[in-house]
């Protein structure tokens, strides 16, 4: 694997505490990206650093994935993800990530054979499933089911082959248990991967087939959703992978560290904002479809009306994925025959808000949820299900980060520090005499 070798430590920071200076050495990545090193600032000075969200904290140094928020910039391994996205494969974007560089012919043919022979999940897991709430939410099921994968494979990861072993099975068996996951909710028997199938089809059979009638999955909407993985496979340190990293810091296994990953996916503020899309496109929809009365009560900041999709914590430009994702939404429409009111009210939205002043000043544009919500509910994705296909495209990005913070011989297990508030030191009262 081809590494690039970040330059030297630069001349340093000063800060000047009580009169005294402490010079705090730089570190610039290989984008010129540069950070105050205070890995020692608690010893020099007694002093720590406060960064609620740490939005403004290097967590570690990391070779896999390069954003530029301002320019609308998302590389993997330094390839551009519109390129991508065109170009590649999930599994070989997988490999990518993994890896570290694209795969040969030979390499992408042996893992992709690797995961179709092991998609299959030990019968035991229908006891497993059978044993959760018809109307539980896929999500924490699918976190269950991943934790509970490390009771299956319970062998000491003792050389790389074993490793890999484990990187195989959670990438081949994560469609399945996804796919089991919704069958489970609707009642419907599980239905068996099949070999012959890619990647993607196999889990469209999964989801959609049934003893009674087969599934043949569509090319392009296969494709489409490989597309979509392929967007969602890493992102940097966002709150699912810093979790990931974090579980993984105190050396818990991969099952444990990617359950913990999809826990923090979870969240509405996280992974499960392509859903609120499609809720605020049937809460317009339902009212009328106004899209400009809408965008106007979104602005106003008495009103609690948001407008999902737009913005992100990161971009402060156009969110490349999000244009990757424009032109293949209009060609999955177009397949289907459907003629979506919610895809009018979406680019209605998209039109209004890209010439708003208000949200061109505030640099609100479409993200990446803003598409993917209405391609998955075209391709016939139950909205609860969301959620679980971004965990699915991401868990190639989980591992790598899981095994790039593994080999760091700078990682230290987790320990953010804090800022006491509450009370000083006071005597213990009696119960007797307390008020």
């Amino acid at each position: 694997m081809a590494t690039q070798i970040a330059p030297p430590v630069q001349a340093g920071a000063q800060l000047t505490f009580d009169g005294k200076a402490v010079n705090l050495p730089l570190i610039r990545g290989t984008e010129n990206e540069t950070a105050i090193d205070i890995e020692k600032l608690r010893a020099q000075t007694g002093l720590i650093t406060m960064d609620p969200g740490y939005g403004n904290t290097g967590s570690c140094k990391s070779a896999i994935t390069f954003i530029d928020g301002e320019k609308g910039t998302l590389r993997y391994r330094g390839y551009d993800i519109a390129e991508l996205a065109e170009k590649s494969n999930f599994l070989e974007v997988s490999w990518l990530l993994l890896k570290g560089e694209l795969p040969t012919r030979v390499e992408l043919s042996k893992v992709t054979h690797e995961i179709s022979r092991h998609t299959l999940l030990h019968e035991n897991f229908r006891r497993f499933f059978e044993a959760l709430p018809k109307d539980a939410h896929p999500m924490p099921v699918c976190a269950a089911a991943v934790a509970a994968l490390a009771t299956f494979y319970q062998e000491p990861i003792q050389d790389e082959k074993a490793l890999n072993d484990v990187v195989v099975r959670l990438i081949a068996k994560m469609p399945t248990i996804a796919a089991y996951s919704y069958k489970h909710s609707i009642g419907q028997p599980f239905i068996y991967p099949r070999n012959e199938f890619d990647y993607t089809s196999n889990f469209l059979h999964m989801m959609f087939a049934t003893p009674a009638e087969d599934y043949h999955p569509d090319g392009l909407l296969a494709r489409t959703l490989d597309l979509l993985l392929i967007l969602h496979a890493d992102h940097e340190q966002n709150c699912s992978t810093s979790t990931v990293r974090m579980v993984g810091s105190s050396q818990a296994n991969l099952f444990a560290s990617i359950s913990a990953g999809i826990s923090a996916l979870w969240g509405p503020l996280h992974g499960g904002a392509n859903q609120q899309v499609i809720e605020m496109l049937e809460k317009i929809e339902a009212e009328g479809g106004d899209v400009q009365k809408f965008v106007n009560r979104a602005k106003d900041k008495k009103d609690n009306s948001r407008l999902m999709g737009f913005g992100h914590r990161v971009y402060k430009n156009y969110d490349p994925r999000a244009a990757v994702l424009k032109k293949s939404c209009k060609e999955v429409l177009d397949r289907l025959g459907i003629q979506s009111r919610q895809l009018e009210i979406a680019m209605k939205l998209e039109e209004i808000a890209l010439k708003d002043e208000y949200f061109v000043s505030h640099k609100l544009y479409p993200n990446v949820d803003f598409y993917s919500g209405i391609i998955y509910k075209a391709l016939g994705i139950p909205v609860n299900m969301f959620t679980v296909l971004f965990a699915m495209g991401r868990m190639p990005g989980w591992i790598a980060q899981w095994l790039e913070m593994r080999n760091d011989p700078a990682t230290r297990i987790g320990r953010p520090r804090q800022i006491y508030t509450g009370a000083t030191r006071r005597p213990f009262v009696p119960i007797d005499q307390r008020r």
